[in-house]
């Protein structure tokens, strides 16, 4: 097979427009937010800023720092109008998140030249046209292509030959592979793995060890490049999530029940707005280690209502605490919704007098939940998401990071 694969993904997307929009912030440590970082421009990043971050924390390693608070309209324009380029090329293009894309241009190399040539007319397109800089990786496979976009960054191109693809591969540091986390990374280096070179040769009982059976297999194909995933262009989220970052905190219910409270509401009001429900709820907790434990259930039936939701993730979290009792400290807390189906209207049910029908969306006290639920969508619908909402949700930080800010990361249902 060709590489025929692009990934393109625009660097340091949200700083950079910053940068375009203001010209005097070029070349300067900038970073878009306040308490929180956002996110970094490259000169900001050299000296340590992260994303997520705390904005006094990237004060002290950067006092040059500038803050500034972030035009997420434009974002989401000049986003979509780069992207839109790989339409003139190919019609199989896979939107990944607001700055990044693959493409598969197999079928229009005899139109545009080979995906090298592509590959480059794009980036001068989007730099001439758009403002942005943008890297692009070019290879056989989606997660190869992934991995030579990020080598090619800052502002550059990579085409991998499949000749030589193993060997390229093997020699980059584990942390580029799709799937290896800040908690993975770590656990490898424990072992001695740190590039994908030696996950390749660490025999497979090791791996599966120590990350499981499904994650080590997964890892093992990628190491050797084998990804059957093709270009899906109709791509749609199997799930619904969110996630917020808590810094270091003592896992009280003061803490917990709010922040849960507020996932439930961003992940249910996105759900309701497409009529969709789902099932299978999961919750993760991360540590103050950065290890991070999931725990998930299935439900009879699909929900969409905030309050079960909230309900079901935090006796979720709660088993997790129980069974990590040395933890004290908890960064992060996560819910996603999975096994999603249609829920155009509410299927009513009898009391049966079970023990789950608090639960179950079709009961009374369901159906309540759901339809107060809705009242409220409308109201924001109207008036906008700070009109409404529940009493109990007093987060501490919350507004650290703007709800538009959220919802340019959130993908589409």
């Amino acid at each position: 097979m060709d590489a025929t694969i692009l990934h393109a993904d625009l660097d340091s997307f949200y700083a950079s427009v910053e940068q375009l929009l203001e010209p005097s912030l070029l070349g300067r440590p900038i970073a878009v937010g306040g308490g929180v970082v956002l996110a970094a421009s490259y000169e900001a990043k050299a000296f340590g800023v992260r994303g997520g971050m705390p904005g006094r924390r990237a004060k002290e390693l950067c006092p040059q720092l500038i803050f500034v608070g972030g035009h997420f309209n434009e974002y989401q324009r000049l986003g979509d109008a780069a992207i839109k380029i790989l339409d003139d090329y190919t019609p199989l293009v896979e939107r990944i998140s607001i700055d990044e894309a693959f493409a598969d241009v197999a079928g229009t190399a005899h139109l545009f030249g080979p995906p090298a040539v592509i590959a480059e007319t794009v980036r001068r397109r989007v730099r001439q046209e758009i403002g942005l800089p943008i890297s692009v990786g070019v290879a056989r496979t989606k997660h190869l292509a992934k991995i030579a976009s990020q080598v090619a960054k800052p502002d550059g191109l990579c085409v991998v030959d499949p000749a030589t693809e193993i060997e390229f591969l093997h020699h980059l540091p584990v942390e580029l592979m799709w799937g290896v986390g800040p908690a993975t990374k770590a656990r490898l280096e424990a072992m001695g793995v740190t590039t994908i070179g030696q996950l390749a040769a660490t025999p497979g009982q090791s791996l599966e060890r120590l990350l499981g059976p499904a994650a080590s297999e997964k890892l093992r194909a990628l190491a050797f490049n084998r990804d059957p995933r093709v270009i899906e262009t109709d791509r749609r989220a199997r799930s619904a999530g969110a996630q917020s970052a808590l810094g270091k905190k003592v896992a009280t219910d003061k803490i917990v029940r709010p922040t849960l409270r507020h996932l439930a509401d961003r992940i249910g009001s996105r759900l309701r707005a497409k009529s969709l429900a789902g099932s299978r709820i999961t919750v993760r907790v991360r540590w103050a280690d950065l290890s991070a434990v999931t725990h998930s259930v299935t439900l009879d039936a699909p929900v969409s209502a905030t309050s079960t939701l909230t309900d079901v993730a935090e006796e979720l979290v709660r088993e997790v605490l129980l069974a990590h009792p040395e933890e004290a400290c908890i960064s992060l807390l996560a819910i996603s919704v999975s096994h999603l189906e249609l829920q155009p209207v509410l299927q009513l049910e009898f009391s049966l007098g079970l023990g789950d029908e608090a639960r179950r969306p079709g009961s009374r006290r369901g159906a309540s939940r759901w339809m107060a639920d809705k009242a409220m969508d409308k109201v924001r619908g109207r008036f906008g998401w700070e009109a409404i909402g529940y009493g109990s949700v007093v987060l501490e930080g919350r507004k650290l990071v703007p709800d538009a800010f959220r919802e340019l990361a959130e993908k589409e249902l």
